[in-house]
């Protein structure tokens, strides 16, 4: 029996979250003691200068990796309490994934992408779903296209599609612009606010450009896997601003080196 708990406002919570690797005389600390929550139908976006922990949060967040300490609810289910079969389930029916990488499989079409987590699942897609999905994100003529005849940002957009055809609850995205054009990163963003105002899932975006994070309700920033500040109603102005005065706090930071150690943690 899966253990139910949190606001019901909230699609996810987290409370006192710390993660930390490697030896205990010698760790990195990845996160410190981060409490915050993402209410259903909001776009969040999630910044911080390089080895913040801002990857590492939204892995925690979605149940890709264990908190070392705190507490991770995500529609209720208390993430902690979840074994890897139920967080795998999770995963599969309430969450979407969006990456910089678009992970698509070259020798399967448009369709295939999209359909393919509903076939590992053994379910099949609702009539006219895959072509409501394709219509939304631009593609609906490209649906036997494979992904080598499209552009980046096209192939981007397979995978949102793919991330929304289980109508998750919740979508994280960890720089779903990075490799794109600023025409073409414009137009996936506003397919990222479409589905948070029109179909009411939570986005949560990991990015390091301030236009991007413009976009979003508003913005959470850490440094040094503290969670330090947050803007609402962004601009990319305000957004560049919090940013650099972040970067002069992460260099400024008291902590011994062993335990503010990146090891790679973005």
């Amino acid at each position: 029996m899966l253990k139910l708990t949190g606001d019901t406002t909230d699609a996810v919570r987290l409370t006192a979250v710390g993660k930390r690797y490697g030896r205990r005389d010698n760790p990195v600390v990845a996160l410190r003691d981060v409490t915050t929550q993402f209410g259903r139908g909001t776009f969040t976006a999630i910044m911080g200068p390089s080895g913040s922990g801002t990857s590492t949060l939204m892995q925690c967040a979605a149940g890709l990796d264990h908190p070392t300490s705190g507490s991770v609810v995500l529609e209720e289910h208390e993430l902690g309490e979840m074994n890897e079969t139920e967080l795998t389930r999770l995963r599969r029916d309430r969450i979407g994934f969006v990456f910089q990488s678009f992970n698509l499989l070259p020798v399967l079409t448009v369709r295939q992408n999209v359909t393919l987590p509903l076939q590992l699942a053994g379910r099949k897609p609702a009539p006219g779903l895959v072509a409501s999905v394709l219509d939304q994100v631009g593609l609906a003529q490209r649906s036997n296209h494979r992904p080598a005849e499209l552009s980046g940002g096209q192939q981007q957009r397979v995978a949102i599609a793919r991330a929304l055809v289980n109508d998750p609850a919740v979508i994280f995205a960890d720089e779903p612009t990075g490799a794109l054009d600023t025409r073409t990163a414009r137009d996936i963003l506003r397919l990222l606010r479409y589905s948070s105002q029109a179909a009411g899932q939570t986005i949560v975006m990991v990015t390091h450009d301030p236009v991007a994070a413009s976009y979003a309700d508003r913005v959470l920033f850490l440094a040094d896997g503290r969670l330090v500040d947050e803007l609402r109603s962004p601009n990319p102005d305000s957004v560049a601003n919090r940013m650099t005065r972040l970067g002069a706090f992460a260099d400024e930071d008291p902590a011994p080196r062993s335990a503010t150690n990146r090891g790679g943690q973005r």
